[in-house]
């Protein structure tokens, strides 16, 4: 059986990177590995990965408790009054939309949670509370 010229360079290329693969790794053998030290990086207080330790005297101290892990506590929070105007309301099936001035927000409120005599473009002030379907204007009241 007769070999071909390509065939027979490819082999010669197949055993040229092997030799290269061998001697690389007896290289790597040969240079010795790192020790622990060498091997470990560290942060920096801007968050740049070093090969130096960090300085203890620029260490700042952190008061433990000043350190909020959570949100804070329905309690905690203001609930504040907001401002709006009554966009759309049908007295029919008792609902209606009120506009937020601060914003661009349009919030769902429900005729229980507002006085009888609403009606369109009246000014109110209004808490939000938070339903299935979103955020619901409610304990509703003119602006006054």
């Amino acid at each position: 059986m007769a070999i071909s010229f390509n065939k027979r360079e490819l082999e010669k290329k197949k055993e040229q990177k092997r030799k290269e693969k061998k001697q690389r790794k007896e290289e790597r053998k040969a240079g010795g590995s790192k020790s622990f030290d060498e091997m470990i990086a560290y942060v920096d207080e801007n968050g740049v990965i070093t090969g130096t330790p960090p300085d203890p005297e620029r260490k700042t101290k952190v008061d433990p408790d000043s350190i909020a892990i959570s949100t804070p506590r329905k309690e905690e929070q203001d609930d504040p009054v907001l401002e709006g105007r009554v966009e759309h309301f049908n007295a029919d099936r008792g609902y209606g939309f009120i506009k937020n001035l601060s914003g661009t927000e349009k919030y769902f409120f429900h005729a229980s949670n507002a006085p009888a005599n609403i009606a369109e473009g009246n000014m109110v002030t209004f808490e939000l509370e938070r339903s299935d379907r979103g955020l619901n204007a409610v304990k509703i009241l003119p602006a006054g």
